[in-house]
């Protein structure tokens, strides 16, 4: 009995697509308990802010730190920075997203401990950022580096810092889908069932764990007034919705923009990179004293920390509207003025943060600009008569969903983070509407999202094709190293072909004089010489080899192998040692890798 319990076990993993990893279901439970206990510790505090903040608001010196604070956060995010050197590329989602595509899943466990001390220092202090990045990349790290613990390969490496992301975002946002989707299409781009599985219980796990620690529903409460307002979406709101949309886009746009130029600036900027994110700080905390002084509003200003009070009340219909009458609310004008100045002033203020090198996330700033942006819409729109039936807040929703998508080119996440976030499955038609179309326009516009322009900018592709994923995952060490033939560099052409002849190899590893790596004579260069080949006597291997062929390590992903191959006109190229540069291992072909890519494709690894 027992054995047929665990032949029957083994057939259903194997069925799954597991073979033996079967333990990361088991890792992924426990990954989305111990990310429930990390979110909960790492959401406590910025709540505990939140209300230090509204009753700090009104005092004597408030102007002062207004101006100081997030000045102190960003020396206090430089100093953490230099005392916890981690490898990092950018931003914690990008950082994440290189690990997977050139690590292997590879994320150091302190670059998880310095996005939470330094977000937290960040968003605490006022810095304009978000949750959801740091939290996935302490999630991811943790998820990584149980696997290394564990000795688990690369397969099981990437899935488990799935796991970890997914459960985080899913517990800091009571959003377990949106968890699932923000890890399957920004993370992995990998759709197998032998990954989805364990990510989905681990997000799973850690939402309803967390739920059971803090009783929280849905981070933005928009109310029993938004569900009786809402009017049943049909075609004729379509344009409105396209329009919204647009807009969005563009708005988007201005965004990505924005953050690189900031990145750029802070980057040439001549100051002690320790200094940088203070300056950033100081700066942003100079626009809220302005902002303070202009308004006379002495409260902390809408676009520092992560946004969602402010969010909860552009989700509200009685913000904007009479509920008994439907009419327009007197001075709503001048509140579209206001919705589009708070998108401005987050945009700036999220530029400074995060371009000065201050720590967080990018989902909650384009949540905001979003409902702003929608906002401001909504109120155009229904001043018109355009809207007979709806309320503004709708506009806000979904505006919501059309930035974070636009920013992320990720649609399908952002309509469900945002469903989830506010639960009214009554506007999901519009949010998938204006998600698809604002996402149309800024990759029209723009080629690269918010999170992948730092990594074009150091030579990595994402791409858009799922299967790739199956070459990132895999090194030249998974495919069989040939033996290369070498040749001296200064020995004849015509002892080059006897060999070529006598072993019926056309791929020749070209020497020095100290028997390291000089160059490469392919077929082709062979087949051009006997051309000729009453020359052939007279010529040298070095007058044949070409030096200029781009080489391979065994660590080498195959993606960035397949892109070297469809550089050159070379059906093979040499595989060097990782330590020594010039020491010759073999020989990899153009048919190799594509047999190889095709064998994992038919056993989806």
């Amino acid at each position: 009995m027992k054995l047929s319990a665990t032949r029957l076990s083994r057939t259903l993993s194997h069925r799954l697509g597991f073979r033996r990893d079967w333990y990361l279901v088991v890792l992924s439970v426990i990954i989305g308990l111990l990310m429930a206990l990390v979110a909960t510790a790492f959401i406590a505090p910025l709540r505990w802010a939140d209300e230090l903040g509204e009753k700090m608001a009104g005092s004597s010196l408030f102007w002062l730190m207004l101006l100081l604070v997030p000045a102190i956060g960003g020396l206090l995010v430089g100093m953490v920075r230099l005392l916890i050197n981690a490898p990092a590329i950018g931003p914690g989602i990008t950082t994440v997203i290189y690990s997977v595509r050139r690590k292997r899943g590879w994320l150091p466990l302190k670059v998880g401990v310095q996005q939470w001390i330094n977000s937290s220092l960040t968003i605490l202090t006022g810095g304009s950022a978000g949750a959801e990045g740091p939290i996935a990349t302490i999630g991811g790290a943790i998820g990584s580096t149980s696997s290394r613990i564990l000795h688990g390969n690369s397969q099981a490496t990437t899935t488990l810092l799935g796991c970890g992301a997914a459960a985080g975002i899913s517990a800091v946002f009571n959003a377990p889908i949106a968890g699932i989707f923000f890890v399957m299409e920004i993370l992995l781009r990998d759709f197998s069932l032998r990954t989805f599985t364990p990510i989905v219980i681990s997000s799973v796990v850690a939402a309803a764990a967390t739920q059971g620690i803090l009783h929280d529903q849905a981070i933005f409460d928009i109310g029993l007034s938004f569900a009786k307002n809402e009017g049943q979406f049909h075609i004729s709101l379509l344009p409105l919705y396209l329009l919204l949309g647009i807009l969005c886009g563009i708005a988007s746009i201005g965004f990505i923009r924005g953050l690189e130029l900031s990145t750029r600036f802070f980057d040439r900027l001549n100051a002690p990179a320790v200094l940088k994110p203070a300056i950033g700080g100081l700066l942003l905390g100079g626009l809220g004293l302005s902002w303070m002084l202009l308004t006379g509003i002495d409260a902390i200003p809408d676009f520092y920390g992560n946004g969602y009070p402010i969010i909860t009340d552009m989700l509200q219909p009685e913000r904007y509207a009479n509920l008994e009458t439907g009419q327009l609310l007197d001075g709503t004008g001048w509140l579209a003025v206001f919705l589009l100045g708070t998108f401005g002033l987050k945009l700036v203020g999220t530029c400074l943060t995060l371009g000065s090198g201050g720590a967080g996330g990018m989902f909650a700033p384009s949540l905001l600009m979003g409902a702003s942006v929608g906002g401001a819409v909504g109120i155009g729109i229904d001043a018109m008569g355009w809207l007979p039936n709806g309320t503004p807040a709708q506009f806000a929703l979904v505006g919501m969903a059309a930035v974070v998508a636009a920013t992320t080119h990720a649609p399908l996440t952002a309509i469900l983070i945002v469903y989830e976030l506010t639960r009214s499955y009554e506007v999901i038609m519009p949010l998938m509407f204006a998600a698809v179309v604002s996402t149309l326009i800024s990759r029209w516009l723009c080629r690269d999202s918010i999170y992948s322009a730092k990594l074009r900018a150091i030579g990595l592709h994402t791409g858009s094709m799922g299967d790739l994923t199956i070459l990132r995952k895999l090194t030249v060490s998974d495919l069989t190293i040939k033996e290369a033939m070498s040749v001296p560099t200064n020995d004849s052409a015509a002892s080059m072909l006897r060999l070529s002849e006598l072993h019926g190899v056309s791929d020749f590893a070209v020497t020095d004089d100290e028997g390291h790596y000089a160059g490469l004579v392919t077929s082709e260069d062979l087949k051009a010489a006997l051309v000729y080949r009453e020359a052939i006597p007279l010529l040298q291997v070095n007058e044949l080899q070409r030096s200029n062929l781009p080489t391979l390590t065994p660590d080498e992903p195959l993606d960035l192998v397949l892109e070297k191959f469809s550089r050159c006109d070379s059906d093979a190229l040499v595989v060097l040692d990782i330590d020594d540069h010039r020491k010759i291992m073999g020989l990899v072909t153009r048919s190799q890798l594509m047999r190889r890519y095709q064998s994992a494709l038919d056993r989806d690894e």
